[in-house]
């Protein structure tokens, strides 16, 4: 990837909607009280809590896996994930600067939790399952002071480690049947770990906490109660509930100025129980698990984010719970922005369509269809409806201000419909299936007609377009045609065929040429009117090409795939202009809205980036 972007200018990255909530207490409010920080693919998130203004620290390869923030506020540290015998990176980045202070590379494949001493002289980080190590570094030196396996042979992994809030030198891990407080010897530059005893108890630790006085350690476990263990002589002096366990077990445990605990359950639970006995004193039940819980100040103000990747203002006063922040928790599918004004734009993925605003980046509508994928949409060009396609076999007409269904078509394809498009005239649609066929639909005031179904494609159909006179139409498919079809006869004019499969396809607008791309990582430029082709380019060094877009001046095309860069290319010149890189998963489409002036992308990890293009209309 270095070598592809370098020398190339970078794309401007101006918001960015999705938070990776499934990383355990990723988010976190800076000291300074007005920055909540959070991880999203391989970058990670600063944003200002009065005026939701976003900042991207960028440095990492892959996804981020865990998020700490020094107690001073000077730094933030985030590790991340990499492939199976590789080195996984921890960053430790200058908070004030929003630059990179030291990279550390020691973990294999996965760091699973950092913490930084009270007084950022050290950082904790600890491998994952394939690593199992716990490594303490000299945060002024930049070096590693020592390293030891992080449980006992006859335990499982460790999940987790925590630093005490009053001695540099002592910090607990805790996991599958293991809970040590580990002690710094620096002159020896050895840790040494003491065991915790917890008697008949036998847990998995999933969280710990320890309040700042040093007394005790919390310990939320995946059997839904908490130990409480005393920190100086290592044994366990309480638990609880007895009765009543947190379903789907403790992911988070903080604790208030009070004492009293905030617990947060896999099942979405989120609670305030006391300190003495661990009864509920307060209970909110939120969408999907609670995997983050960050206290701003003194405690009367926490946000709490989840699984779904949602994010949760609540106060100390009344335990509401207030959504601030919503975004996709699976892979976006698609994405479309309204014609004309730009101002709007939609995006699919499981169970949901969600419309959005383009300037601020707020859901503004979601409609939902339970256990069903929208693979492609698209909105009518007079604004009315939006079209989709589903896994389910059926295309779906919504409208864009209500969400109502305004159109359902039953049985449009036997093996779902995995592609939509819509005719300027708006009277017409024209989809494909995953066995391979064209539909041409029409909508009639009160239902709809076949038209006609045309059938020369092998595989799934991936992509559709429609030439603006609304008389012919081409089709990309994984059988490793593009066909170009009459819609006035119903017939094939043209098959261009190469060896791949065409994942996207796009008619420059002059209409004479039609560029596609697939897995075979080139983007083709092919005569509409002999199916020869014009041009080869080497679209990706690494991976499928997933989406492409072409500017309505038709002098710049955008594409998207498996490498995760974002590629703005010059048409005539065939080469790239801009790369954007930020995503952490594939990304799975990409558009450019009318006007020139924003570039939406999508990806595999359910984020949503929007980019300034860089390239204004001259008009």
């Amino acid at each position: 990837m270095a070598l592809e972007t370098q020398g190339v200018p970078q794309l401007e990255l101006e918001a960015v909607i999705g938070f990776n909530g499934h990383v355990f207490s990723g988010l976190r409010v800076h000291p300074d009280r007005e920055h909540l920080i959070y991880p999203l693919g391989c970058t990670v998130i600063l944003k200002r809590i009065k005026d939701d203004k976003q900042e991207f620290l960028h440095g990492h390869t892959n996804n981020v896996s865990c998020v700490s923030v020094s107690k001073s506020g000077i730094y933030i540290a985030s590790g991340q994930v990499n492939f199976m015998g590789f080195q996984a990176m921890v960053i430790i980045w200058d908070y004030a600067q929003r630059t990179i202070y030291a990279q550390l590379l020691l973990h294999k494949a996965k760091v699973e939790a950092l913490a930084f001493s009270p007084n950022d002289k050290y950082l904790v980080s600890l491998g994952g399952q394939d690593d199992g190590s716990i490594v303490v570094w000299d945060i002024e030196t930049k070096q590693a002071i020592c390293g030891s396996p992080a449980s006992p042979h006859s335990a499982g992994h460790c999940l987790t480690v925590q630093y005490s809030n009053t001695n540099d030198n002592i910090f607990v891990s805790a996991g599958s049947g293991t809970l040590r407080v580990w002690e710094l010897d620096l002159p020896n530059r050895k840790i040494r770990p003491t065991e915790c005893q917890t008697g008949k108890l036998k847990r998995i630790v999933k969280c710990i906490e320890i309040p700042e006085d040093d007394k005790f350690i919390f310990c939320g476990t995946t059997s839904g109660d908490i130990m409480k263990i005393n920190l100086k002589t290592g044994l366990l002096s309480d638990y609880g509930p007895v009765k009543a366990k947190y379903s789907l077990g403790v992911s988070v445990i903080r604790i208030l100025k009070s004492g009293d605990l905030l617990v947060g359950s896999g099942s979405g639970t989120f609670t305030l129980c006391s300190r003495t006995n661990f009864k509920t004193l307060k209970k909110v039940q939120l969408e999907k698990g609670v995997t983050s819980i960050a206290i701003r100040g003194e405690g009367q103000q926490f946000f709490v984010g989840t699984e779904a990747a949602q994010m949760y203002r609540f106060s100390y006063e009344n335990f509401k719970s207030e959504l601030i922040s919503t975004s996709h928790n699976s892979a976006v599918k698609d994405v479309a922005i309204s014609f004309g004004t730009s101002e709007l734009f939609a995006t699919c993925s499981e169970e949901d369509i969600r419309l959005w605003h383009i300037d601020k980046p707020k859901e503004l509508l979601r409609i939902t269809v339970p256990n069903m994928t929208c693979n492609s949409l698209d909105f009518m060009v007079d604004g009315h409806s939006i079209i989709s396609a589903w896994n389910d076999g059926k295309i779906r007409v919504f409208a864009p201000e209500s969400g109502r269904l305004m159109l359902i078509v039953h049985n449009a394809h036997r093996m779902g419909v995995t592609a939509i498009a819509g005719t300027r005239d708006c009277k017409r649609i024209v989809s494909g299936g995953g066995e391979g066929q064209v539909r041409v639909w029409e909508l009639q005031p009160h239902g709809h007609r076949l038209l006609e179904t045309m059938k020369e494609h092998k595989a799934t159909i991936n992509c559709i377009k429609i030439k603006s006179d609304d008389k012919e139409c081409v089709t990309a498919s994984s059988d490793g045609a593009c066909i170009i079809w009459d819609l006035v006869r119903f017939a094939s004019l043209q098959m261009v065929i190469a060896n791949t499969l065409f994942r996207t396809v796009c008619y420059h607008p002059e209409e004479y040429q039609i560029i596609t791309s697939g897995t075979d990582r080139k983007v083709f430029y092919w005569d509409v009117y002999d199916g020869s082709a014009i041009r080869e380019l080497e679209g990706s060094l690494s991976g499928a090409i997933n989406g492409m877009h072409i500017t309505q001046d038709g002098k710049h095309f955008v594409t998207g795939g498996d490498d995760k860069l974002v590629k703005v290319w010059d048409y005539m010149e065939g080469a790239v202009t801009h790369t954007g890189i930020a995503h952490g998963g594939s990304i799975t489409s990409i558009k450019v809205c009318s006007n020139n002036r924003t570039l939406v992308s999508t990806s595999a990890d359910g984020a949503i980036l929007r980019w300034r293009f860089p390239h204004p209309s001259s008009s």
